[in-house]
C-alpha cells in the first residue's frame, strides 16, 4: 500500500495532513449530532471516529463509548434505539422498551427534535468552516481585490520591466482592469507575446511592455497546467478584526454552499463536468501539494472548503446520509406517522449501494488521474 502511495508522492508523512483534516471534519460533524442529541435528552451509545477495528476507546460517566477506529474515513454517533451505525430504527427493541428507555430513545422523541439532531451534523461543518475562514482572515489576512501588485518574483518578467510593489495595473493591452483576478486571463490571452501594461504609481501613469514566461503548475487535484505569468502576487492581505473576519467567513461559507449546490445541479442537468469530482486520493494529493506550495495557510483554507463539502454532501437526499433521514422525517411530519420499517430498510440498502458505487467510481477516476499524470 505504501508503495502505491509513494507513486503518488504520498509517503507516510505526506498522508498525515489528509488524515488530520478528515479526522477534524468527522469529529465536528458527529459532535453536532452528539450535542443536540444530548440537549434533546437522547442517550448516546457510541461516538466513533472511523470505522472498523477499535484502536482506542473508553466509556464516559453518561455511558457513551468513545472510540477511535482503524479506518479514519468516516464516523458515526449511535443513539439509544438505533439498530446500527446508520441510525436505522431497531423496531423490535423500540416496541419492547420500558417508559424509562423510551424517554432516552431517539425514535420516541418528537419529529422536530429528530430533525434538529440530524441537521446538526452538517450545520456543525458549516459553522466550523465559517470559524476556520475567520481564523485565516484574522491571522493571515483577507486578500485585497484591487489590481495592485504585491510580491514580485526576483528576476521575473515584472521585475525586469521595472515594476514595483504597490503599483496599480490600470490596463492590460488596452483592456481596463479593476480587480487582480482579471489579470491571469488577460496576461495568458496571447502566450509568448509582450503584454502592454498601463501602470499607476502614485500620481504618475505610464505604459510598460512585459513579456510573460510560461510556467507549468500542479493544480490541487493533481492536474498539470501551463500558464503565462509575469511573476507578481496580489497587492496585499488585510488582517480583519474578529467580528469582520467571522462575518467574511460566514459569507465565504454561504458562497461555498451555493457553489456546491450549483455544481450538483449542473451535473444532473448535463452541464457539469464529472471529471471535476475528486475523491479521497485526490484530496490527499491536494493536501500534500497545498502544504508544500502554499504552506499552513493554504491547508487552513482547504480545511474550510472541505468542511463545506462534507456538510453539503451529507444533506443530499440519499438514504444512509443525513439528508435521507431528513426526507423520512419530513414525510413523517406531513403524514403524521413514520415511514414503514420495511420501506426504510429497503431504501437504506439502495442508498448504501449507491454510495459504494459512487465511491468506487470516484476512486477509480482519482487513481487514473494520478497514474496518467493528468
Amino acid at each position: 500500500m505504501m508503495g502505491l502511495l509513494d507513486s503518488f508522492g504520498l509517503g507516510a508523512l505526506g498522508f498525515v495532513p489528509f488524515i488530520v483534516i478528515i479526522s477534524i471534519l468527522i469529529f465536528f460533524h458527529e459532535l453536532g449530532h452528539f450535542l443536540v442529541g444530548r440537549w434533546c435528552g437522547v442517550k448516546v451509545v457510541t461516538f466513533s471516529i472511523g470505522f472498523g477495528p477499535e484502536l482506542f476507546g473508553y466509556d464516559d460517566r453518561h455511558g457513551t463509548h468513545w472510540r477511535i477506529a482503524a479506518i479514519p474515513l468516516g464516523g458515526y454517533v449511535r443513539f439509544f434505539g438505533d439498530a446500527n451505525a446508520a441510525s436505522l430504527p431497531d423496531e423490535e427493541r423500540n416496541q419492547l422498551m420500558t417508559p424509562e428507555e423510551r424517554a432516552v430513545s431517539l425514535f420516541h422523541k418528537p419529529v422536530w427534535q429528530r430533525i434538529a439532531i440530524v441537521a446538526a451534523g452538517p450545520l456543525a461543518n458549516f459553522i466550523l468552516a465559517a470559524f476556520v475562514f475567520a481564523a485565516a482572515f484574522s491571522i493571515y489576512g483577507y486578500p485585497n481585490s484591487d489590481a495592485i501588485i504585491g510580491p514580485i518574483k526576483a528576476d521575473g518578467p515584472a521585475a525586469k520591466a521595472g515594476l514595483r510593489k504597490g503599483d496599480r495595473i490600470v490596463e492590460v493591452n488596452g483592456t481596463k482592469v479593476t480587480l487582480f483576478d482579471q489579470l491571469p486571463d488577460l496576461i495568458s490571452a496571447e502566450p509568448g507575446r509582450p503584454v502592454k501594461l498601463t501602470i499607476q504609481r502614485g500620481q504618475e501613469s505610464f505604459d510598460v511592455s512585459v513579456t510573460p514566461e510560461t510556467r507549468t503548475f500542479s493544480t490541487p487535484d493533481g492536474k498539470t497546467v501551463s500558464r503565462a505569468i509575469i511573476g507578481i502576487g496580489p497587492g496585499g492581505m488585510s488582517r480583519l478584526d474578529p467580528v469582520s473576519a467571522l462575518w467574511q467567513g460566514t459569507k465565504e461559507t454561504g458562497q461555498g454552499i451555493g457553489a456546491s449546490a450549483k455544481f450538483i445541479y449542473d451535473l444532473f442537468a448535463g452541464r457539469g463536468d464529472p471529471k471535476q469530482v475528486t475523491g479521497i486520493v485526490g484530496i490527499a494529493v491536494a493536501s500534500k501539494t497545498i502544504t508544500e506550495t502554499i504552506g499552513f495557510a493554504g491547508l487552513i483554507l482547504l480545511t474550510a472548503g472541505l468542511s463545506i463539502s462534507v456538510g453539503f454532501i451529507n444533506l443530499l437526499p440519499i438514504p444512509v446520509l443525513d439528508g435521507g433521514h431528513l426526507v423520512f422525517y419530513a414525510i413523517e411530519a406531513i403524514r403524521g406517522r413514520p415511514v414503514g420499517a420495511r420501506a426504510q430498510e429497503l431504501s437504506f440498502g439502495i442508498g448504501l449501494m449507491l454510495i459504494i458505487t459512487i465511491t468506487v467510481l470516484v476512486l477509480g477516476h482519482d487513481l487514473s488521474q494520478q497514474l496518467s499524470g493528468g
